[in-house]
């Protein structure tokens, strides 16, 4: 697949502009599939969000997979990329760092409710050019308080330079569908059991077994969203069973993979 790379321009992008008066800026583009916005960050934070297409954004920490109905939020000068494997409609929304105190402090995946989404469709539709003591302020200010309240997602997967750690899981993203236990894995690096164990736990922050269902369970989310069987991707993935992967699509996100995509419908 050809990748084409896009950089931002800090002198015209709305996520650089600082201005206590102007609480909430948008920003509404249109991308292409098989695009990737170079790594950037912001001055202020970012609520990455799409009406249409799924994204994938990567820091030097992890990756996070960004569905329709969910956005990513990526707090002020978190270094990023943004890969879109189809075509994406953004509306994203840029908040200025001094309203940033009372929101996470680090990126993950939350979900956009009704309302919000409405907010959001509302405040593009309104502009950047928008005055203090205003309507349209107001209603950036209920973005605000809405944003306090986001409910996160187990969308993340979290990336690790310490070289055994390093070599497992570049193979694991190779080939997600290899069962090597995590004695196997031991043997093939040179360490024991016990030790890569410890690894994954102080590295990642999860167990080995955690960190091979969360790959599995975004890269299911990327296939079936781009049309692939349950079927299929359960045995792409190393299931023995549509019913297995089914059981852990559940566990994770709380409902079964048609309900999903359904509810992000």
């Amino acid at each position: 697949m050809n990748i084409e790379n896009r950089t931002i321009d800090p002198q015209v992008h709305v996520g650089y502009v600082v201005d206590a008066d102007r609480p909430v800026l948008t920003l509404t583009s249109e991308r292409k599939a098989s695009e990737l916005v170079s790594k950037h960050s912001h001055l202020r934070g970012q609520l990455l969000f799409a009406i249409r297409g799924a994204m994938k954004a990567t820091t030097d920490d992890g990756a996070w997979l960004v569905p329709p109905s969910q956005a990513l939020w990526i707090p002020p000068g978190v270094m990023h990329e943004v890969e879109m494997a189809e075509a994406v409609s953004l509306r994203s929304v840029y908040i200025d760092p001094s309203y940033v105190e009372a929101l996470p402090d680090e990126c993950c995946v939350v979900r956009v409710s009704a309302l919000l989404k409405a907010l959001i469709l509302e405040a593009a539709a309104i502009g950047n050019d928008y005055q203090p003591e205003t309507a349209e302020a107001r209603l950036m200010l209920v973005i605000l308080d809405q944003l306090k309240k986001i409910e996160r997602f187990p969308l993340y997967l979290p990336f690790s330079s310490e070289p055994r750690i390093h070599r497992v899981t570049d193979s694991m993203i190779a080939n997600p569908a290899d069962n090597r236990t995590l004695a196997g894995w031991a043997v093939e690096i040179g360490a024991s059991e016990r030790t890569l164990g410890r690894l994954f736990i102080r590295h990642l922050g999860m167990s080995f077994g955690a960190w091979r269902r969360r790959l599995r369970l975004l890269e299911s989310i990327d296939r079936l969203g781009n049309g692939a069987s349950v079927t299929e991707v359960a045995y792409e993935l190393g299931y023995g069973s549509p019913s297995a992967f089914i059981a852990m699509f559940r566990e994770n996100l709380g409902v079964p993979p048609a309900r999903f995509f359904s509810d992000q419908r």
